[in-house]
């Protein structure tokens, strides 16, 4: 990480949360499978892309001999919080979106999520 100018400890910092995060997650989402674990995973791939953005960012600038150039960095600093954005975004529609047509909640998925008992209709 020095080549391109930022120190370990800053790259362990800002990387950390997001691969701990995606460890946890991921952990859970193997443990637990929820109805819809593909918006989650893309969520949890996504704010790690977020953080290492800006590291890849910085080692195209330099490799383009652009690191000067201002904008660049505005483009970065619009671009790097969209996509956390959208990270949190899908997994929040993993958990609050609708149900496939194909998930009764009848619990026979495999997810470990306890069956609902049917209701005898009164006569």
């Amino acid at each position: 990480m020095e080549v391109i100018g930022v120190p370990w400890f800053i790259a362990v910092r800002h990387l950390g949360p997001p691969l701990f995060l995606l460890a946890v997650g991921g952990a859970v989402l193997v443990r637990r499978r929820p109805a819809r674990s593909g918006l989650v995973w893309a969520g949890l791939l996504a704010n790690l892309a977020a953080a290492a953005l800006p590291y890849a960012w910085i080692g195209a600038q330099a490799l383009a001999a652009q690191a000067e150039r201002t904008v660049f960095g505005l483009v970065m600093t619009l671009l790097q919080p969209g996509l956390v954005v959208v990270a949190w975004l899908l997994v929040l529609a993993a958990l609050v979106g609708p149900r496939r047509s194909g998930d009764d909640g009848s619990g026979e998925d495999g997810s470990g999520t306890p069956a609902v008992a049917e209701r005898a209709p009164k006569t």
